[in-house]
């Protein structure tokens, strides 16, 4: 008896190609939102990075904005917003309105990391290194604070002699789904301790993930809203009609994450036969190689397989796909149309 298919999500990151303006990666993105809406797709998270050539994703409440405007149905969240990087009212009010315009279909996914070089955190910080530094201390307090004020009661504080009331918005009705994200055991620990939902980023560290998800559910206590652990996990994916061409178009961002591991200048990301003519060392196939061992990358039917593996193996029945197909030459700039296929593909 064959397990059924895991219910498909999506992880963008807003991908800068080199043909690519920032309007054009967002008209990409919105166009692969739309796709994945049609297609029947749970939900579809922007991930927050900042001064990365590559990406464009620094605003996921902005970017949020925008999809949850061009779609009807899917749910639109972050994946995630990096919490350390901002004062922890502007989060609930943010999602507090996003969830006021769309009800219903916000998630609120939250990390610790700064998802950042330290510069440009320190800058996010209101150049305060110290600052920077107690948010991600306080990081527990952060989320216990964020739950509070983004619920539709809000908070009574003492002030003085008297007690001020204080709301992420005036007259909230429903709340944003809130989710812990992580790729060690620490927001597995925090989430389960918290009773939220947990989300592993497989597809940024694809090592500990069954620990993770274990010490997560084992430790779990549950909370009112939130009786039961829910989780899922993340995955690069490449599918085309053919295995080969399925590599093809990973080669491009296979070459930006050796960069990204390696200290390698950044750069946006290659055209597909831009990256074929790179001359790549021994050791960087080596490390590419390994790399798409833990990704989904081939044909529709060698990727339904490895997906069903996946849920599996970590017993999840949602799997959220990271869409990482580079594009060709003479690809339209507003447009992604092999991550596109790889939506379609694994859909069918």
């Amino acid at each position: 008896m064959t397990s059924p298919a895991p219910a498909l999500s999506v992880l963008d990151l807003v991908t800068v190609r080199s043909d690519q303006t920032t309007g054009d990666a967002l008209a990409a993105s919105r166009g692969l939102a739309q796709v994945a809406d049609e297609l029947g797709y749970r939900r579809y998270w922007v991930a927050e990075h900042h001064n990365m050539p590559a990406v464009a994703s620094t605003n996921p409440p902005v970017i949020i904005a925008m999809l949850a405007a061009a779609t009807s149905r899917i749910r639109v969240g972050s994946g995630g917003v990096m919490l350390p990087n901002h004062a922890p009212l502007v989060v609930p009010e943010q999602f507090a309105l996003l969830e006021a315009a769309y009800p219903g279909r916000i998630d609120l996914g939250i990390g610790r990391a700064p998802g950042t070089d330290p510069l440009t955190r320190y800058v996010l910080r209101g150049s305060s290194a110290e600052s920077a530094d107690e948010a991600v201390t306080r990081f527990p307090d952060y989320v216990d604070d964020i739950r509070t004020l983004m619920s539709t009661e809000g908070v009574e504080l003492q002030i003085g002699p008297r007690r001020q009331p204080l709301r992420a918005t005036p007259a909230a009705r429903s709340v944003a789904e809130m989710w812990l994200l992580g790729s060690s055991d620490y927001s597995a620990r925090l989430a389960a301790e918290k009773g939220l939902p947990y989300v592993f980023a497989h597809h940024f560290s694809g090592e500990g993930t069954g620990a993770a998800l274990e010490l997560y559910r084992s430790t779990y206590r549950p909370s009112r809203e939130h009786p039961e652990p829910r989780t899922f996990l993340t995955v690069n994916a490449v599918v085309a009609e053919t295995e080969e061409e399925a590599r093809r178009r990973a080669l491009p961002n296979v070459q930006q994450m050796i960069a990204l591991r390696t200290g390698a200048p950044l750069h946006p990301q290659r055209l597909v036969e831009d990256a074929e003519a790179v001359e790549m060392t021994p050791d960087q196939r080596a490390l590419g190689r390994a790399m798409q061992g833990r990704w989904i990358v081939g044909s529709p039917v060698q990727a339904r397989a490895r997906l069903a593996e996946l849920a599996a193996t970590y017993a999840v029945d949602e799997v959220m796909v990271h869409p990482v197909a580079g594009a060709g030459l003479g690809t339209d700039a507003r447009t992604s149309p092999a991550r596109e296929e790889t939506l379609r593909l694994l859909a069918a």
